[in-house]
């Protein structure tokens, strides 16, 4: 193998590495990111959950009131 052809592999590979090394730190990244996105959407998911539950206990507290006052209003 001739000493160009030596030096062009070597440098075809140390390319090719410096690529490797990029996509693997691309993916490390992506990992962290989808972790953080999950973790974001888990804690979206559970503060819906508590405001619908609120929203519920609102709605029903309303419907009592209201509920209450058609019996004072017909008792009147």
């Amino acid at each position: 193998m001739s000493n160009t052809t030596r030096a062009q592999l070597d440098l075809e590979l140390r390319r090719l590495e410096k690529r490797i090394d990029e996509l693997t730190a691309s993916i490390e990244q992506l990992k962290d990111e989808n972790r953080a996105l999950r973790q974001r959407h888990e804690s979206l998911a559970t503060e819906r959950a508590t405001l619908l539950h609120k929203n519920e206990q609102v709605r029903t507290r309303v419907e009592a009131m209201i509920g209450r006052l058609k019996t004072l209003e017909r008792g009147a």
